[in-house]
């Protein structure tokens, strides 16, 4: 079973995301965890559009990339185009890919629904493609 990294700025919205539909699409063939450049919190609107389409990502946190071990993971993921600031280990992984998905930070719910959908769509072909 592979292990994926989602990693982006601050752990709260996209990679969250990411964690969440690779958690549910994913369960039983890989093992995930995400994290960011720095700690903050898990955006309550990230929370809440994820549960409208029945995924509870609640009880996640934000968590710091160097709480973890790149020797641990066969995937890491970078979401924000932040992919050229981590360190090198994390970047010369079995795969690595740099999403570059827009932040919707300040942005209008919809633009938090859009973003999710893509964060799927890419998810779910992600997980094909290490299954």
């Amino acid at each position: 079973m592979k292990h994926v990294m989602f990693v982006c700025k601050k752990n709260s919205r996209r990679s969250q995301m990411a964690e969440g539909f690779a958690r549910t699409l994913g369960n039983g063939k890989i093992e995930v965890t995400s994290s960011g450049l720095e700690a903050s919190s898990v955006d309550p609107t990230t929370v809440q559009v994820m549960s409208e389409i029945g995924i509870d990502i609640s009880a996640q946190t934000s968590k710091p990339l160097n709480n973890f071990n790149p020797e641990d993971y066969d995937a890491v993921i970078s979401l924000c185009g932040c992919g050229v600031n981590l360190p090198e280990e994390w970047v010369l992984r079995e795969v690595f890919q740099d999403w570059q998905l827009d932040d919707p930070e300040g942005q209008t719910i919809d633009t938090f629904r859009r973003v999710r959908d893509e964060v799927k769509e890419r998810v779910a072909t992600l997980i094909q493609s290490l299954s």
